[in-house]
């Protein structure tokens, strides 16, 4: 009498079957986390701090006057367009550069929504020409001769105008805070 071998009751090799599965689901997250970056557009607004409300109702009689900011930074503005700027900092990434600047300037208010990282209206600041520059303690780095910056605006809680925009203080990305400029009463 012969007796014969039952039959093998090892599970047949799924090796390649696991590792297909598993790389088609890397490759369906790996297409997913990509539209979604792509989605973001990799645009500065979305790295700025929660959205301000954009502001469309600001008129020049809420622009005119003094406006001041930390360590002695002023800025008149007057109502035929001209101003005078004292110590005032870069914005973005030439904050971190330390220079500050003053002399006679140009601002405009405009309701071009893209000219800064927010919509609705934004101030327009130009200073063609240097008369003085100082610089923050520790840096070295040389001023502008001429500069423009683009000042954002928001409400505060008491509905009243402030002017800021973003500086990026050199502690890596997404790091940006901002510098308010509060108006004299």
């Amino acid at each position: 009498m012969r007796l014969s071998r039952a039959p093998s009751r090892t599970p047949a090799r799924s090796g390649p079957r696991i590792v297909d599965t598993i790389l088609r689901n890397l490759l369906a997250y790996g297409v997913l986390a990509c539209a979604l970056l792509a989605m973001t557009g990799g645009s500065p607004r979305h790295y700025a701090a929660p959205p301000v409300p954009a502001v469309y109702d600001a008129d020049l009689h809420e622009i005119v006057g003094t406006w001041r900011c930390v360590d002695g930074t002023a800025i008149v503005f007057r109502a035929d367009g001209s101003a005078s700027v004292t110590l005032l900092d870069g914005q973005e990434g030439d904050y971190a550069a330390g220079w500050r600047l003053s002399g006679p300037a140009r601002w405009r208010l405009t309701d071009d929504g893209a000219a800064g990282r927010n919509f609705g209206q934004h101030l327009r600041l130009v200073l063609p020409a240097a008369t003085g520059t100082a610089t923050r303690a520790g840096t070295v780095t040389k001023a502008p001769g001429r500069y423009s910056w683009t000042f954002e605006l928001r409400r505060d809680s008491r509905k009243s105008l402030e002017l800021y925009f973003f500086l990026d203080n050199g502690t890596g990305p997404g790091r940006r805070t901002a510098y308010v400029l509060e108006k004299d009463a």
